[in-house]
């Protein structure tokens, strides 16, 4: 079966003030980015340059940047869909060394999907006083659209970055695109077209 992807509109640059926006980088995570990581996305190492380069940006203008870290106990639930993933304080739930985050950052760990889910991430985006949030990660259509779609629930400006996401096949990242844009009323761009505005 061929299903045609519905045109993703794109945003060719986005101009954002460094003062209420937040940079998000979800899971990019040994077992999810490195060869033999336990539940591998063969796409996502491409993705990391392109990360490097919107958080390099990004702390440049003093922008707020934020990672999430896939974070379980023994026995999760969450084993019984996934298998054992991103067990804590394991080699796999730590954060790729090429993105490694630095002391004015902001780490958090979730235990489900959705990033907001019983985390601070919203308090902290809250006294930052954000109301833009420019997404890149992994896996796309899961940590990914489910932090994206609860940001959006919540009134934040959603921006995902194409080339900075990555998912298990190209279904599950053209529907993520199509997710944001169509459901969410969100912006997709790339690294590259994300400027920040120092006026």
């Amino acid at each position: 079966m061929e299903i045609r992807v519905p045109q993703i509109p794109e945003e060719k640059e986005i101009e954002l003030d460094p003062r209420n926006t937040a940079v998000i980088i979800v899971d990019m995570q040994n077992d999810f980015v490195k060869k033999g990581g336990k539940l591998y996305v063969p796409n996502a190492e491409k993705t990391i340059g392109p990360i490097n380069d919107l958080i390099k940006k990004s702390r440049n203008s003093s922008v707020t940047v934020i990672y999430t870290q896939d974070w379980h106990m023994k026995d999760d639930p969450e084993f019984k869909i996934w298998g054992e993933h991103a067990l804590a304080g394991s080699w796999g739930a730590e954060i790729v060394d090429e993105l490694k985050p630095e002391k004015d950052d902001f780490v958090i760990k979730k235990y489900r999907y959705d990033a907001f889910f019983e985390t601070p991430l919203d308090y902290i985006l809250r006294v930052k006083n954000i109301k833009n949030i420019v997404i890149s990660g992994t896996v796309a259509n899961i940590c990914v659209l489910h932090t994206a779609g609860s940001a959006s629930l919540r009134w934040y400006n959603v921006i995902m970055i194409k080339d900075g996401i990555s998912a298990l096949d190209d279904f599950d990242y053209y529907s993520t695109l199509r997710q944001v844009d169509f459901l969410y009323k969100g912006k997709i761009t790339t690294s590259s077209g994300i400027k920040f505005n120092n006026s």
